[in-house]
């Protein structure tokens, strides 16, 4: 058992509190990780607010991390000790219907007891204050050391910089996934990107790379827009400007409206928009953020008839163990940017602050 330090989410709608927590060792088929480095996302807030149904307490968050392999249990083969990893919230087994299915990165294998908040063979590895502590999401990289199932795991660089690969463990690769494999966003398209953080910057990252010729951000917070340029955007645009709604603004500068939309906030409202903003005919718009529990989309049925597409993404539709390996080796031959979606740096005990700056928009 290895004694180190975690942030439990001890309630719902509480700061987290450092602790020092109990690790127990990785059984048959899971894998102990030292993290190095992780990161924070809107999921864990969302987690962390009470409003999602699967949220388990008290309980470790995080979901995008980096780090070393500490040790093995029985029966792992793809990794050893030493290796340099990131955790997975989506793994691959490559033996369910969904792993053997190419239209598909969503594994099932281990699914329900992830969902619970549980290792696969429905135990928790983490204990603090003699109580039992939840995993969440399958990874929980809010402690210096986890546990993961190996089929959890991606094998990757060793040179890679753990501070800033961890990001392709959620954020980037959604995002620029959700541009080249979800929407497979062609050469000279007119895109839209309804959202500019972290997962807003990926689209239009991947939009760029995929030649699009007009990349139109849209923010209600204008000091998002100098970086959304910096990565791709060509022009930024916000609802509040105009009187008229935004797909309509939308459609009267795409002359009838553009290729291809991306929602990356998680408000049913703004998917509506992203998909009426989409061109008759050919349009497609694709759902990134995740919606709060119980909220349904709408639009005429008549949007759809004519001609656009309506599709969701989740994890860019990468095949996890497969592809995040691959998305390190393009960061490292510069193909693709990571440090730039870097804004601040800060020691683990200042995870409360992180989670300020996020919800702050900074």
């Amino acid at each position: 058992v290895i004694k180190c330090k975690a942030a439990v989410a001890w309630e719902a709608g509480k700061p987290l509190s450092i602790e020092e927590v109990e690790v127990a060792p990785p059984k048959a088929h899971e894998v102990r990780i030292k993290i190095v480095a992780t990161a924070v996302c809107h999921t864990d807030a969302y987690t962390l607010s009470g409003a999602d149904p699967e949220g388990c307490f008290p309980v470790i968050l995080g979901h995008e991390g980096a780090g070393i392999v500490e040790s093995v249990g029985e029966g792992v083969t793809k990794v050893k000790k030493g290796d340099t990893v990131i955790p997975l919230y989506i793994p691959q087994c490559g033996e369910c219907k969904f792993c053997k299915n190419p239209k598909t990165n969503l594994c099932q294998k281990i699914r329900i007891t992830q969902g619970k908040g549980v290792m696969p063979d429905g135990t928790s590895r983490f204990t603090c204050k003699g109580k039992q502590i939840f995993h969440f999401m399958g990874t929980s990289t809010f402690s210096e050391y986890t546990v993961v199932a190996d089929i959890s795991v991606a094998k990757i660089d060793a040179a890679a910089p753990l501070d800033k690969v961890c990001l392709l463990g959620c954020g980037i690769s959604t995002g620029y996934g959700a541009a080249v494999n979800t929407a497979k966003v062609e050469p000279g398209s007119t895109c839209a990107v309804f959202g500019l953080g972290g997962v807003g910057l990926a689209v239009i990252m991947g939009c760029k790379i995929a030649g699009a010729s007009r990349i139109i951000g849209i923010d209600i917070n204008k000091d998002k827009y100098a970086k959304a340029k910096e990565f791709g955007a060509t022009e930024c645009i916000s609802p509040q400007d105009s009187k008229k709604p935004i797909q309509e603004v939308l459609v009267e500068m795409t002359d009838g409206g553009v290729d291809y939309s991306f929602e990356c906030i998680g408000n049913v409202g703004v998917m509506r928009a992203a998909l009426e903003a989409c061109h008759k005919g050919w349009g497609l718009s694709v759902i990134v953020g995740v919606a709060a529990s119980g909220q349904e989309i709408s639009t005429r049925p008549f949007q759809l008839v004519t001609g656009r597409t309506w599709k969701g993404t989740a994890f860019g539709g990468w095949k996890s163990v497969d592809n995040v390996p691959k998305l390190v080796t393009e960061y490292m031959s510069k193909k693709i940017k990571v440090d730039e979606f870097v804004t601040h740096t800060l020691p683990f005990d200042k995870i409360n602050e992180a989670f300020e700056l996020m919800h702050s928009g900074k």
